[in-house]
């Protein structure tokens, strides 16, 4: 049966990015959004964070990466932007409140988004920020001998050429090792991702769109190897890439429609989202990507999960309709147990405000 969602507007604002992490140590989640943050469990409270630089429809902070860059045991965010250039993290002032101070990791260029993987498997995230035009970095918290963080990165530059739009993580060659994955390739792994160097393999391009961030690296279809989920980001089109290794250390990729009528897909979950122990593709419209400039900008606006059904994907609708009525989410949207119930909620923040989805649990039509 499909899930009943409760629709509740937090915030009448524009920025695209939001994180959920437990903000000032109470044991209860926040929502973190732009230059505010929101108090749980009930996000009435609102606490400022410090200002964000505006740029027309845009705010220069594309991602909300909790992690405790300091060791002072509160957690701080990292993000970046399209015309900051960096990537940067806001430091959480702790028990004495008051505004985050902002610091920079790295001048790194155009940031579209950013993406934290253990790329090393030592159990502690890498931050790998999508920069189109610029080369793919790993920058990996520095810790002290007791294991907490210093405020200091080191990086790895694992390409030479620019990255492009789309990129993603998880391991396509089955060495157990974490593959990066970018609109025209994937990079493999070596023993040693810090230091060693990574094969480039010219596998696919995806093509007619900008990849979404992040490219989802799963086994869908439960055959022991890895495939892909790709969003058309700036266009039409949902679509999984079928992995099929030829036995000789080569593979070849055949791409099947999810949803071709639907743009914008950006960001995309891969989360038990309906408690049946099996994970749904949660995804939908960035609204207003391109400010008006993007194929499908008109559309109504959507948030959906597609259930994996053996064959293809079902699609079930948690929010849809005519722009101001339909809700998108953002850049950067989360999926999150808020209220402690046993139930994944969504919180969606974008240029048409940020929104929790609260999962009701399944809808019995039989008792109407």
């Amino acid at each position: 049966m499909p899930l009943k969602w409760r629709k509740v507007l937090i915030a009448d604002e524009r920025y695209e990015s939001a994180g959920v992490f437990d903000v000032n140590n109470d044991g209860v989640l926040d929502i973190v959004s732009g230059a505010h943050w929101y108090e749980g469990p009930d996000f009435k409270k609102v606490h400022k964070i410090g200002d964000v630089r505006a740029e027309g429809e845009y705010f220069d902070d594309f991602s909300t990466i909790p992690m405790d860059i300091d060791g002072d045991g509160y957690l701080d965010f990292i993000t970046g932007g399209w015309w900051g250039n960096t990537l940067r993290w806001r430091q959480n002032p702790g028990a004495a409140g008051g505004e985050w101070k902002e610091h920079v990791i790295a001048e790194v260029g155009n940031v579209e988004t950013t993406r934290a993987w253990d790329i090393d498997g030592d159990g502690q995230v890498e931050i790998v920020p999508n920069t189109p035009n610029g080369p793919v970095r790993v920058f990996k918290l520095i810790l002290d001998k007791h294991g907490k963080g210093t405020g200091k990165f080191e990086v790895a530059q694992i390409t030479d050429k620019p990255q492009g739009h789309g990129l993603g993580c998880g391991d396509i060659a089955g060495h157990g090792r974490m593959d990066i994955v970018l609109a025209k390739g994937w990079l493999e792994c070596p023993k040693d991702p810090m230091k060693d160097k990574w094969a480039y393999h010219d596998d696919w391009d995806i093509g007619r769109w900008d990849g979404s961030v992040p490219i989802l690296v799963e086994d869908i279809n439960g055959d022991g190897v890895k495939e892909l989920i790709v969003g058309g980001a700036h266009g039409y089109g949902l679509d999984w890439w079928q992995q099929k290794p030829d036995g000789k250390g080569g593979r070849t990729w055949t791409r099947h429609p999810i949803d071709p009528f639907n743009a914008q897909y950006h960001d995309l979950h891969w989360v038990d989202i309906d408690g049946d122990g099996k994970p749904e593709l949660v995804t939908g419209k960035r609204h207003r990507a391109h400010c008006g400039n993007d194929a499908g900008e008109r559309d109504d606006v959507g948030i959906y999960y597609f259930k994996w059904t053996g064959e293809g994907f079902a699609k079930q609708v948690i929010d849809y309709g005519p722009i101001r009525q339909g809700t998108g989410c953002g850049i950067m949207f989360q999926v999150a147990d808020l209220r402690k119930s046993g139930r994944m909620d969504l919180v969606a923040p974008g240029k048409d405000g940020l929104y929790v989805f609260f999962n009701e649990g399944e809808e019995d039509y039989s008792k109407k």
